[in-house]
């Protein structure tokens, strides 16, 4: 294992920028509501033991099916948006790239053999990647940002937009400081000359080791004249999703987290049922469900987060598109989901 892997935290007059964000308080960042990290009466013990025991379908028993799209002959109407499992996905809007939390190492831990990615959903590596014109990093958990794959891309990468603090780690990765820019909540960025890119809150918390709460965690509202995208990243539920829909709303597309959620840490992450809540907080006019059908981060069957969104989706009368892993989705196109995951 490589020492880097970890990272860097944010020191100096780095530092001492990040301290004077209204997010940020005595001993770093904070949600917008207070967000312990795990119900109360439950251990971190428990938590512990409660993840390393036997858990049925927990991992899928086959090869997942994907769909092996050539990104670098990508000619398609209108906007299109390929999900890589898990929270990476790839938008390719007003003929630019964006990629979002890229993580093609196959694992989301410090150490390889943990946290591995589940066989068929580690189909795409940087190698397959286009030019990228962006690269948005919403926080710095092992699922998002993966240091092996920030190695290998970034000199395909043309500029960096990523939440407060992030900017360390990159650094200390070999990424050239003038093209980063790290944003604050509610900060806004005109990327392209009709692409407008803004960091809004979310309600998580982040951490590399020991140490959280040193960088931010933010969600990003990607709009243009003609659509407007909602990159949702880690949230749990809160009034935050109301408060940008109706601010920034309505979205032509939600990318929210639906999976990886227990009783046991209930505000750091949605259960499915808030995912479609939130969607419909957003004002999205679809939705798209991720943060599942990769990793293994919790106890619930690896495609029950799909199965429940489904269902709180036809009650609350919200439209979901499933992709498989790879596939293309013009978020302007009629869209044919399928049961894929019904293995």
């Amino acid at each position: 294992m490589s020492l880097k892997i970890t990272g860097k935290l944010p020191s100096g007059k780095h530092l001492e920028r990040l301290q004077k964000s209204p997010n940020y308080k005595q001993k770093g960042f904070e949600n917008l509501s207070p967000t312990p990290m795990k119900a109360e009466g439950v251990s971190y013990w428990k938590m512990m033991k409660e993840f390393f025991k036997k858990h049925p379908g927990r991992a899928p028993s086959v090869k997942l099916p994907f769909v092996k799209t050539d990104l670098k002959k990508l000619n398609l109407p209108g906007p299109v948006i390929i999900w890589f499992g898990h929270s990476s996905y790839f938008i390719h809007i007003q003929n630019k790239s964006f990629l979002i939390d890229p993580v093609f190492s196959g694992n989301a831990a410090p150490v390889s053999f943990m946290v591995k990615a589940f066989p068929g959903s580690n189909e795409y590596k940087a190698n397959d990647m286009p030019a990228i014109d962006y690269l948005i990093l919403t926080h710095d958990h092992y699922d998002h940002l993966d240091f092996r794959t920030i190695r290998k891309l970034r000199n395909k990468v043309n500029k960096i937009y990523c939440s407060l603090g992030i900017s360390a780690h990159l650094k200390y990765w070999g990424v050239d400081e003038s093209q980063i820019t790290e944003m604050d909540w509610w900060e806004s960025q005109q990327v392209d000359a009709d692409i407008h890119l803004m960091a809004a809150p979310a309600r998580h918390f982040s951490g590399r080791g020991i140490k959280r709460a040193q960088t931010l965690w933010s969600s990003f509202i990607l709009k243009t004249s003609q659509h407007n995208l909602f990159l949702g990243g880690d949230s749990g539920y809160d009034s935050h999703f109301k408060e940008i829909g109706e601010k920034y709303g309505p979205f032509d597309i939600a990318i929210l987290e639906a999976g990886q959620y227990n009783s046991m840490w209930p505000l750091i992450h949605m259960m499915p049922e808030e995912t479609v809540q939130a969607a419909k907080d957003l004002k999205a006019k679809i939705l798209l469900p991720v943060h599942w059908g990769k990793f293994m981060l919790s106890m619930h069957p690896w495609n029950e987060p799909i199965k429940r969104v489904l269902a709180k989706a036809e009650d609350l009368q919200v439209s979901v598109v499933t992709p498989k892993i790879g596939e293309s989705l013009t978020i302007d196109g009629d869209f044919k989901s399928s049961d894929w995951w019904d293995i």
